[in-house]
């Protein structure tokens, strides 16, 4: 459970993504309030900040055209899922306000060391996927110069 490095949703592999919208869901949903120490920041923000993070992450999603089906639900900003419906109190200036906000990350938790965390984090999971290709004859060996030009890209990217 983790929000990855905004400078990061770039990048990330669409699994990953997908990932990050499902765990956004949760949060937004019955999760929002409850302590996981990768996320704790999370909580000392309103919400709107996390429904335009997940916005971005919504974004990324559909401009990658990424073969995922998001329900549209996510996109109305007082929505906290099924199980909550619409929440009246949120502000819908506030949302689109950090969510238009290129110039300044939604987290200030989100600097350059969080992003060099991100990066080992991510570069660890692709390197397994890596050794995982050359072990099990399953996997289709083009997606290795994928995997591979990602790590490259994440070693050079600063915030």
């Amino acid at each position: 459970m983790r929000l990855w490095h905004e400078a990061l949703l770039k990048f990330i592999p669409d699994n990953q993504l997908k990932g990050q919208h499902r765990e956004c869901c949760a949060l937004r949903g019955k999760g929002w309030g409850k302590l996981h120490s990768t996320v704790n920041y999370v909580f000392e923000y309103e919400i709107e900040k996390l429904i335009a993070y997940h916005l971005r992450v919504m974004s990324e999603i559909e401009l990658r055209k990424i073969s995922y089906t998001l329900n549209p639900s996510w996109y109305i900003y007082n929505y906290r899922g099924n199980n909550l419906g619409f929440d009246k109190s949120i502000r819908k200036e506030r949302v689109f306000e950090y969510f238009l906000d290129e110039d300044h990350l939604i987290y200030q938790e989100h600097n350059q060391q969080y992003l060099e965390d991100c990066i080992d984090n991510l570069k660890g999971k692709l390197n397994k996927k890596v050794y995982k290709s050359f072990v099990d004859p399953t996997v289709d060996h083009t997606v290795l110069s994928d995997i591979i030009s990602s790590i490259n890209q994440l070693t050079r990217l600063e915030v």
